[in-house]
């Protein structure tokens, strides 16, 4: 028996689309994962056989390939998929793992360390949630020796649509050097400015050299 000699209301695809994926049985979610059915047998025949064969779900998941393959109707690409699909839903329940914590201008430094190895001046800006978490790290752009052009709406462009609740700048001085020049505390000062518009905190603007680094802020230029 074809999913389609069955009336419409019944298929599983029509089902998900008129009630919803919540309103299907084990077996529909199965069938529709299947997709297409066997000669003489539909796939929600096999996605039954399925779960009488197993017992449940779980015990599906716990199933190996060859298994799986021996359910009449199904074969190595089917079975692959079945697995997988209840492979993916297992690892969306596993908690997610620890974000790392930036507490301090040397924790900002330290997620940049690559940055020492760099030949041109790169700017980047780590993103944060509420706790301080990072969210990410974002390149913002890439200059020459001596500059990396920088504009606010770059800065903060991602962490807008990122929802972080703050941010910290930084820079390398392919030089070696990590002494902040003129031209970087008056970026420190128009990004804080641009920071407040948006509601975003600047916590920091951290410039990366050969063996150590500077933070603007413990320094106080461009913070209050």
């Amino acid at each position: 028996m074809n999913t389609r000699d069955l009336p419409e209301e019944l298929r599983p695809r029509e089902r998900l689309r008129s009630q919803g994926v919540g309103a299907l049985s084990p077996a529909e979610l199965l069938a529709i994962v299947i997709s297409t059915g066997a000669p003489r047998t539909s796939a929600l025949e096999i996605g039954t056989r399925l779960i009488h064969h197993f017992g449940s779900l779980a015990g599906l998941s716990r199933a190996s390939m060859d298994e799986v393959r021996a359910i009449p109707g199904l074969g190595e690409a089917k079975a692959g998929a079945l697995l997988a699909a209840l492979e993916l839903g297992r690892r969306m329940l596993e908690p997610a793992p620890a974000r790392r914590a930036v507490r301090s201008a040397a924790d900002a430094a330290a997620v940049c360390t690559p940055m020492r190895r760099l030949d041109r001046e790169h700017f980047r800006v780590i993103l944060l949630n509420t706790r301080h978490e990072i969210l990410d790290v974002v390149d913002v752009s890439v200059g020459g020796l001596a500059s990396a052009p920088v504009h606010p709406r770059e800065v903060f462009k991602e962490a807008i649509r990122r929802s972080a609740a703050a941010v910290i700048l930084v820079h390398n001085h392919p030089s070696g050097h990590p002494e902040p020049s003129r031209d970087d505390v008056l970026i420190t000062e128009q990004m804080r400015a641009a920071g407040r518009l948006v509601g975003i905190d600047v916590l920091d603007h951290v410039i990366i050299g050969e063996r150590t680094y500077t933070s603007l802020r413990e320094q106080r230029q461009g913070f209050p």
